[in-house]
């Protein structure tokens, strides 16, 4: 068997992030996400619909960063348009955060007073309407206890707990179904909706995970570990992925 890197292992949780979402649009922010969703739609997932990023719907998944002159163009889907698929729910969207607390509540904003920020980032963007209409993954590549945090600076995704004081009709398609990061894969299904280690990567420990983040995660009692990659995945990693994009982006 072929020895998978970190950055497979993290392409391939993503991918599997995928499996069983159905005819969805899958909207990746990063790098990591786009190959996982590649991956997946190749693989397990055909009836994933990919976009280029604008305003386009790719028939086939096809390498990430790559200009491909062949590619066949199956769809258009302009800006305003994708404000109906959202408000429809028909999407995943992975984001990045740059803060998330142990309910899923996310800050791109801006770090410390919202008045009179150390550091201003994105704004809030799309955030809260994503993480109120439609499934929410988050992508951490460098987990640290600067980005797991007690609490947020500023929400921009909303997590569990505000969802809960939502109207019902709110709250119905709410769902931050994962977080992903270079050291295991998160979710929120336990009684409460706290974050939850789901699995931990091959060579990461436990005291790890938890020295890297600000706040108690649930451990379950038989705690997994992340899937390696099969030979296939890891081979059609490098084809989708040429440039190897998505391994540099990966905190080993």
């Amino acid at each position: 068997m072929t020895e998978a890197k970190l950055s497979d292992i993290c392409v391939v949780a993503m991918a599997d992030l995928f499996r069983d979402n159905g005819e969805i649009m899958v909207s990746p922010m990063a790098p990591t996400p786009a190959v996982g969703a590649r991956i997946a739609k190749k693989l397990y997932a055909p009836e994933l619909v990919l976009t280029d990023g604008f305003n386009k719907i790719l028939a086939d998944a096809t390498p990430y960063g790559v200009a491909n002159p062949d590619q066949v163009i199956e769809g258009w889907i302009p800006f305003r348009k994708v404000f109906d698929v959202l408000w429809w729910g028909k999407r995943h969207v992975v984001m990045g955060a740059t803060q998330i607390d142990r309910y899923g509540n996310q800050n791109i904003s801006c770090i410390g007073d919202f008045e009179q920020p150390k550091v201003q980032l994105l704004g809030v963007r799309g955030a809260p309407g994503n993480t109120i209409y439609h499934t929410t993954s988050y992508w951490v590549p460098r987990h640290s206890k600067n980005v797991f945090v007690e609490a947020v600076d500023v929400v921009s995704g909303i997590g569990y707990d505000r969802a809960a004081k939502l109207h019902p009709r709110s709250r119905e398609r709410h769902e931050i179904r994962q977080v992903i990061s270079n050291l295991g894969v998160f979710d929120f299904q336990t009684p409460d909706n706290r974050m939850r280690i789901r699995s931990i990567h091959p060579g990461v420990s436990l005291d790890q995970v938890r020295d890297e983040t600000g706040f108690e995660l649930v451990v379950p009692e038989n705690l997994a570990t992340t899937r390696l990659p099969t030979d296939e995945e890891i081979a059609l990693i490098a084809e989708l992925d040429p440039k190897g994009i998505a391994a540099k982006e990966v905190a080993s």
